[in-house]
């Protein structure tokens, strides 16, 4: 961590306009300046990866997809369960991250990861069903991640697991159990993030929910840097796809 390299990643988040006719296009006008920073400054804001990831199921021999996976972070944080893994694919749709990610396979020697660069809602996996898919942070970043998740839904093999972590907001009137945010909290949030174009959604969670068997479901606040004293809403969410 350096504050120079704070600084360029508060820019770009903070200042710099974020332009493009596709989302593809503001994707990368976003990241372009800080993916060279982007692990050490989202390692202290983009919190629950790594239980997310411990709580995932990933078979001896499995496939994983991580979609909208940047950087291949995800990767090098399941740490040895990555070798015992058939296949590790990278999904997202950043040149900028995804070059992040190609030079983490290389410096590391992994064998088993590929990378593509490719639209999580239409993405088309070749070497057929997975076991195991996640998001981390990036369905807030997916315009229509409703058809991500579908997408998702129909890419995981019967009894694949799904993992998932990211920023939300609860409904005004969640279902019982479920926590309910402020009235602030359900406004600075969306306004605060959606200037990066990140948007909580209270529908994330019944979405998921709706679609596979939960296995575990956490909701937490956390620290971002530099909001001194506030705390943002995020889930951690590991569900199955059954036969029902």
């Amino acid at each position: 961590m350096s504050w120079a390299s704070d600084l360029r990643v508060l820019y770009h988040m903070a200042v710099k306009p974020v332009r493009g006719a596709t989302h593809a296009e503001r994707l990368e006008a976003f990241y372009r300046g800080q993916s060279g920073s982007y692990d050490d400054f989202r390692k202290r804001l983009l919190h629950g990866r790594e239980e997310m990831l411990a709580a995932l199921p990933l078979p001896e021999g499995g496939r994983w997809l991580d979609i909208g996976g940047g950087t291949g972070h995800n990767v090098e944080a399941v740490g040895d369960r990555r070798a015992r893994l058939a296949e590790v694919t990278v999904v997202d749709l950043c040149p900028s991250l995804l070059k992040q990610a190609e030079q983490r396979i290389g410096r590391l020697g992994w064998t088993n990861v590929r990378i593509v660069e490719a639209d999580a809602c239409t993405y088309q996996h070749d070497t057929g069903p997975v076991d195991a898919v996640t998001f981390t942070y990036s369905l807030t970043m997916i315009p229509d991640w409703f058809q991500a998740v579908r997408r998702a839904f129909d890419l995981l093999k019967p009894g694949g697991a799904i993992g998932v972590v990211d920023f939300y907001i609860s409904r005004k009137w969640p279902a019982p159990g479920m926590r309910r945010h402020s009235a602030f909290q359900r406004f600075f949030w969306p306004t605060w993030f959606g200037s990066d174009n990140v948007f909580p959604s209270p529908d994330h969670l019944p979405f998921l929910q709706s679609l596979f068997e939960t296995e575990r479901l956490e909701e937490r606040l956390a620290g971002v840097p530099y909001l001194c004293g506030l705390k943002a809403p995020h889930y951690i969410f590991v569900g199955r796809k059954t036969t029902r």
